[in-house]
């Protein structure tokens, strides 16, 4: 990673864009921060900070000048609340390709009095129910996002969606809770979901019914995941049927093994002398 000093600053190309506006090139540096931008002295109309590892859209200097800010490709998940009082000329934001996920992390946005121009293309935010109505819904001045103009009709319907704060709140509400296929979990969800995570250890019983398991097993497959059980001491959630099966499995087999041998044990003596008696005498058989 790179830092974003005065000197790389001073050093990245800057020239005159395509519409004439003076540009500073940052792109592919893998910043991770954004710092020290208060050595351009304000004299960019474009920041292009593409393709960085950039995590927070923050620690912005008062920049009057700023009007379009270039920012895809990094890893943004927040923005700061008050941006706007630091890039008040900002009229175009493009942030295709980061990590923004609930509506309530592009709430900081409005904060920006002149931003006409929003990309969120490629971030799963784009993916929630209404996502497109809310942003129009709370940045009014917004003219086209994700590159398509923003129509009357689409301003009339969201004004009329969210007419109330508890509807805008209930859809802050919905899209956290809501899990998007691709979405990028929260690390500290993931840590909690994993402590809360019980694992049970076998009695004596479930570790006699894997060991029969593991004797009626059908393939390779099953038996490595049932030796793993047992070699751990541990009993995993999916394994607690097939212990349960496998112990009444073995009290059934135990049970018939008793009762077999109660069988054999009552006829013993009789089946012997039966056998004895029919059996012809050495005279007989002269």
């Amino acid at each position: 990673m790179v830092r974003l000093t005065a000197d790389l600053i001073w050093k990245s190309p800057h020239f005159f864009n395509a519409i004439k506006e003076r540009e500073l090139d940052l792109r592919g540096n893998k910043i991770p921060v954004i710092e020290n931008l208060g050595a351009t002295e304000d004299q960019f109309d474009t920041i292009d900070l593409s393709d960085n590892e950039i995590v927070k859209l923050e620690n912005f200097p008062l920049l009057n000048r700023l009007g379009t800010l270039i920012i895809n490709n990094n890893r943004i998940t927040r923005i700061n609340p008050n941006i706007g009082e630091f890039l008040p000329k900002l009229h175009t934001l493009v942030l295709t390709n980061n990590r923004l996920v609930n509506l309530v992390e592009i709430d900081p946005l409005a904060s920006l009095p002149k931003l006409q121009f929003l990309s969120l293309l490629d971030n799963n935010i784009t993916k929630k129910p209404n996502y497109r109505l809310y942003v129009i819904h709370k940045l009014k001045q917004l003219r086209v996002l994700d590159f398509k103009k923003v129509k009357n009709k689409e301003r009339l319907e969201a004004r009329n969606l969210f007419a109330s704060k508890e509807v805008e709140e209930e859809a802050k509400k919905e899209s956290t809770t809501t899990f998007t296929p691709g979405e990028v979990p929260n690390v500290s969800e993931v840590a909690e979901e994993q402590q809360t995570q019980k694992v049970t250890a076998p009695t004596p019983e479930q570790i006699i019914a894997i060991k029969a398991a593991i004797v009626n097993s059908q393939t390779l497959e099953e038996v490595a995941r049932l030796e793993k059980a047992l070699k751990s001491g541990q009993l995993p959630s999916d394994l607690k049927l097939d212990a349960e099966t496998g112990a009444n499995g073995v009290k059934e087999k135990d049970e018939n093994m008793v009762s077999n041998s109660e069988n054999e044990d009552d006829g013993g003596p009789e089946d012997a002398e039966e056998q004895r008696d029919s059996e012809p005498t050495a005279m007989e058989q002269e």
